[in-house]
């Protein structure tokens, strides 16, 4: 009878989800899990923005520190126009956060390491960015990929450079969150299959010496709860940074 192997792999692979209806519709896990996020920010801010108390509750206290949280990031990073981006940058933020963190959970599918998801954002947030800028400045954003200060006979060298530059922008953002999630889940599968390996061929001893991955997960599960946010909060900084350059071109 064969081992229990680690298939730190499998956790990524695509299912239908929603029974008979998901396969007539071709609805898979990850739309459920990202109809789950989006539920999940629903529900958590209709009941945190409920009661409006003078003193705040947890809910409402959590609510008021995300949003005061992400409105500061736009009106620092973009300026005053970044008001009106705010509900953008925010639903971003909340969305990726969301299901970052469900995604740690059992049974629940990690929807931010599927490359095509998060390609997928960071292209409507360079359209968004670029449609912005061509929005506000017309067709003198193209003066954004001239350097200022530069001597004329550098241009055209330093011009396709920054255009490649600026064209790589949706493969860098979408990379960084995918790789990192993707690598969290990883090694959080393989810790967790070393357990199973060590007790399933060692016995006793194999038992005892399972508490070393065990202790592992348990701080990568810290680890993780800390990247979750984190790399919900570099999506939303480096969207806040792509639309000060639309606006402001610098």
């Amino acid at each position: 009878m064969a081992g229990p192997t680690i298939d730190a792999l499998g956790q990524f692979r695509l299912t239908t989800g929603l029974g008979p209806l998901g396969r007539a519709i071709d609805f898979t896990n990850s739309n459920e899990a990202m109809l789950a996020s989006a539920v999940i920010v629903v529900i958590l801010f209709a009941i945190g923005l409920k009661s409006r108390a003078l003193v705040p509750g947890r809910i409402q206290a959590l609510v008021e520190l995300l949003y005061e949280f992400v409105h500061n990031m736009c009106m620092d990073t973009i300026g005053p126009e970044g008001r009106k981006f705010f509900p953008l940058v925010f639903t971003i933020f909340s969305f990726i956060l969301l299901g970052n963190l469900i995604g740690l959970f059992p049974y629940f599918f990690a929807f931010t390491s599927h490359i095509a998801v998060t390609l997928t954002m960071a292209l409507f947030v360079f359209l968004f960015s670029t449609g912005v800028g061509f929005y506000t400045h017309g067709f003198r954003f193209f003066k954004f990929f001239v350097p200022a200060g530069v001597p004329g006979w550098l241009l055209p060298l330093l011009v396709p450079i920054e255009i490649i530059s600026y064209l790589s922008r949706p493969v860098s953002l979408s990379v960084r969150l995918f790789a990192n999630m993707t690598a969290g889940h990883v090694m959080w599968e393989v810790f967790a299959g070393f357990m199973l390996l060590l007790t399933a061929s060692l016995g006793v001893v194999g038992a005892v010496a399972a508490i070393i991955p065990l202790g592992l997960n348990v701080a990568l599960v810290a680890l993780e709860l800390l990247v979750a946010g984190l790399q919900a909060y570099v999506f939303a900084i480096l969207t806040c940074l792509y639309l000060h350059d639309a606006v402001h071109m610098h």
